[in-house]
């Protein structure tokens, strides 16, 4: 055991005597720091198989067979070679990410990772791991980029090698919720490009881009094509949640 672990284990009794477990999702009292409660656990919602395999969108168990696409991805075809996401955004997995963005909970960062670890087919070491970058000043703001401790957990799970600053944020953008996709792809355009400085990372290999949250899809495409326009051979995203709704009653 390295020192460190030993330290923290050590500590561990008296760090939960000042600090009392607490389920990160809803408050409850839990037997360990960085555990869920049993109903939060529950309220995850991993997604399964079959799904359509380009972008790993559930069918249910009425739909398609794998191997199928689904219609998103026949009428516009993705740029990325697949998403691993670790759950579907529910209120639980929600909880998560606000606590963990907003409410500076970053001992959540191992968690979050596992359950992205597990949606991955299978370790490489020789991947290159790229975070969804944030703007400097934001990041100057928050203090950390989400998407950048997450990418340094899953580099620790052995799923590749971390290149934090392979993309840059060349200017702010404003929120995009609400904007329709002609309005995202005009508020991304020229604001996330590839650092000159890592093509020669980024040419010719298999990169996991890394991100919190995958919504609507616009920004992890601006970023995908930065990679793929650098020389990248395949872009799989890897996020903790992904919002699908549709596939909720699954």
């Amino acid at each position: 055991m390295s020192t460190s672990r030993f330290l923290a284990a050590s500590l561990a009794p008296l760090v939960d005597f000042v600090y009392p477990p607490r389920c990160p999702a809803c408050g409850g009292g839990v037997a360990e720091q960085g555990g869920l409660c049993a109903a939060c656990w529950e309220g995850l919602v991993i997604p399964g198989e079959p799904s359509c395999a380009a972008c790993q969108r559930p069918f249910g168990d009425s739909g398609p067979q794998a191997g199928a696409i689904c219609a998103p991805c026949l009428a516009n075809p993705p740029r990325h070679d697949g998403i691993a996401a670790g759950t579907l955004y529910t209120d639980v997995s929600r909880q998560l990410v606000l606590a963990f963005k907003h409410g500076r909970r970053l001992a959540l960062a191992p968690m979050l990772a596992r359950l992205m670890a597990a949606r991955l087919p299978v370790t490489d070491p020789e991947r290159v791991i790229v975070p969804v970058p944030l703007h400097r000043w934001r990041q100057w703001r928050r203090g950390f980029n989400q998407a950048g401790l997450l990418a340094r957990e899953l580099q620790a799970l052995g799923h590749g090698r971390l290149c934090v600053d392979a993309l840059v944020r060349a200017k702010p953008t404003p929120t995009l919720g609400g904007l329709g996709r002609k309005a995202r792809a005009r508020a991304l355009s020229g604001s996330i490009l590839l650092n000159s400085r890592r093509r020669s990372a980024v040419e010719g290999r298999d990169i996991l881009l890394v991100d919190d949250v995958l919504t609507s899809g616009a920004t992890s495409d601006s970023c995908v094509r930065a990679l793929k326009r650098g020389g990248a051979a395949s872009v799989t995203i890897a996020c903790f949640a992904r919002v699908l709704e549709e596939a909720l009653d699954v």
